[in-house]
């Protein structure tokens, strides 16, 4: 590969505008509130937990801040580990953040961090700050969670998703979880979701006992989703569930044995709930939200592994072709399945992929997922960034390092004669700019 074309198709990536399709950026207060927003984002926590760390969960999430005492108790334990992760691509994010946005170009270690944090702080409340950080990334509007909107003052340069209830996400021992979901929403207005891996449920204030509990509470939960105020659904869709069609006698059935429940109950649950949630969106919202789910990310005692089954492909394929008239939208975190949704995506007009998630966002990753999905997918069939991030300096960070990925990946293409550089770097702005905007109605704001 030619060192001067993948330099010179990197710099001009830099003034291709990109809009961040997916983020947890929170309305008001965008940017990291110290060092541990960007030294123990989740991702790095795992590489820290992975090194030796004792600690490997989060820290206190949102719509909470982790205290003074929790950041600094957690950032001086991570310290020792810091130089076992110096090689990974989650540090060099890190760097990035340091070096680019807050000219720091030294490792953190026990000398520096408390001048770190305090000049991190200084910065978190300050609106210029957060427009300045956008601006430098290119990034021209943020997708994120209504729940994270509080006065709306951000508003000019947000759009929202609804994270509310994840029928068909697994958590770590529970077999009834598609129920408590419906449950926890039953009577209230739209919130966060529940947390991955949250252990002890809290208790709701209604309780589905019967299959009219269940057709009363789903009525509710679509009745009252904001779509007045949001562009698309979230949720997750995990591999251990069986998904399929599901009679109401059936249904019935399995609740009953809801103490009991094991594989097969939570599978009736999930499929019954998911395909009434489905059949009830189609018919309100079809024309305006789309349906997002990620995919391939199962949980384990803190976070989650990669892995994704070819089942679980077959059950999707047919699952979307049941419902034409909703668009779904996936963010695959499993490497080895994203030729197989290449295919689906081929042949199912209602199917787009959105960029690379949680485990699939390490540069050898990106890399393969570009490769294929420029090959086998239309430009707008596919998304080719969102950050996930929960700071605007962590999607600068993740801009930086998938304009470089992409660059490397057109540079072989040119060398290959698949493109030249113009098609190169129109392929680049469709995907990055026009197709999030057509595909998530998600509109540039002015103000960047």
């Amino acid at each position: 590969m030619t060192i001067r074309l993948a330099d010179d198709i990197y710099s001009a990536l830099a003034h291709v505008p990109l809009i961040d399709a997916h983020t947890h950026l929170v309305d008001g207060a965008l940017s990291a509130r110290g060092l541990h927003d960007i030294m123990l984002y989740h991702m790095a926590i795992s590489d820290l937990y992975a090194a030796g760390c004792p600690s490997g969960g989060r820290l206190t999430q949102y719509p909470d801040w982790p205290s003074d005492e929790e950041a600094h108790s957690r950032i001086i334990e991570a310290l020792p580990c810091l130089p076992h992760t110096r090689n990974t691509s989650i540090s060099w994010g890190i760097r990035t953040i340091l070096r680019d946005l807050y000219g720091i170009g030294s490792p953190v270690d026990t000398s520096n961090w408390r001048y770190l944090d305090s000049m991190i702080r200084e910065r978190a409340d300050d609106a210029a700050w957060h427009t300045e950080v956008a601006k430098k990334a290119g990034i021209k509007r943020f997708g994120t969670e209504i729940a994270r909107r509080r006065t709306g003052s951000d508003d000019a340069l947000l759009s929202y998703a609804l994270e509310w209830a994840f029928f068909t996400r697994c958590q770590w021992g529970e077999y009834d979880t598609a129920l408590y979901e419906l449950e926890r929403c039953w009577g209230k207005l739209p919130g966060p979701p529940a947390q991955i891996g949250g252990g002890a449920r809290p208790a709701t204030e209604k309780t589905i006992q019967s299959l009219a509990d269940v057709h009363s509470a789903m009525d509710w939960y679509v009745q009252n989703i904001p779509a007045d105020m949001i562009t698309s659904m979230a949720t997750h869709i995990s591999t251990d569930i069986a998904l399929s069609p599901v009679s109401a006698s059936t249904m019935d059935a399995a609740l009953s044995q809801r103490d009991h429940a094991g594989a097969s109950e939570r599978d009736i649950y999930a499929s019954y709930i998911n395909e009434l949630f489905l059949t009830a969106l189609e018919r309100h919202h079809k024309q305006h939200l789309v349906f997002q789910f990620s995919l391939g990310a199962e949980p384990l005692p803190y976070e989650t592994g990669s892995r994704l089954s070819q089942n679980t492909i077959a059950q999707l394929a047919e699952m979307i072709s049941r419902h034409p008239n909703i668009h779904f939208q996936c963010f695959l975190s499993s490497l080895h399945a994203n030729q197989s949704l290449c295919t689906l995506c081929r042949e199912l007009p209602n199917l787009s992929l959105a960029g690379y998630w949680w485990h699939n966002f390490f540069p050898s990753s990106i890399r393969q997922v570009m490769s294929e999905r420029l090959d086998m997918l239309p430009v707008n069939k596919q998304i080719g960034f969102f950050s996930d991030a929960y700071c605007v300096e962590w999607a600068y960070a993740k801009a930086v390092i998938v304009r470089k990925q992409l660059a490397t990946v057109l540079t072989q293409k040119i060398e290959d004669g698949q493109y030249d550089r113009d098609e190169a770097l129109g392929i680049a702005r469709d995907i990055l700019f026009e197709s999030p905007q057509q595909l998530n109605h998600i509109t540039p704001s002015s103000i960047l």
